[in-house]
């Protein structure tokens, strides 16, 4: 828990920081390749987390990884390292996009389905979702097989739960109080 309102406080302040400069969209780009890149690399994340590397090592390989970021991330990076929060940057670069897209008014929708979702199938769901909300939203589709068929969609703090594994589960709850 500790570190995940340590994560906020980092990216509040990198994205504080990157209004008053007007990079806040470059650091985006750099937040989101950061993200991906961790969240994709399992040797790079052991890297970070591993208190037996020295931090010298770590500042080069991401230097060396990520070398067309901006300076502000730069300086994330020796922060972090100075502060000894390093293993926190996937979770601070996850954040500092959330915080981003809040501040552009862009909301994340995420669709969870047993297949990939149909380009037709999204461009309505983007249409209806723009409509509900008001806002622009992205649609991040995550594949699940157990959930047998339909979705699940979520935006915000709201769920929509239309998943026939759900469907068979309240079916088994009534029969099981009957």
């Amino acid at each position: 828990m500790a570190g995940a309102r340590a994560s906020i406080r980092y990216a509040k302040a990198v994205l504080g920081i990157a209004k008053t400069s007007n990079t806040a969209e470059a650091v985006n780009s750099d937040m989101t390749l950061i993200a991906k890149t961790i969240a994709d690399s399992k040797d790079l994340s052991d890297m970070l987390e591993s208190p037996v590397i020295k931090s010298s090592v770590k500042k080069s390989a991401l230097l060396e990884i990520f070398k067309s970021t901006t300076p502000l991330t730069v300086k994330l990076f020796d922060t972090l390292i100075e502060n000894r929060r390093l293993p926190l940057l996937e979770e601070v670069a996850s954040k500092y996009k959330q915080l981003f897209e809040q501040l552009s008014g862009t909301e994340i929708a995420t669709v969870t389905t047993a297949v990939a979702l149909t380009s037709d199938l999204e461009v309505k769901i983007l249409a209806k979702l723009k409509e509900l909300t008001g806002k622009t939203v992205e649609v991040k589709n995550v594949i699940d097989e157990d959930i047998i068929g339909g979705f699940i969609l979520r935006v915000g703090d709201l769920q929509y739960d239309e998943s026939v594994a759900n469907k068979l589960n309240k079916i088994k709850q009534e029969f099981s109080l009957n």
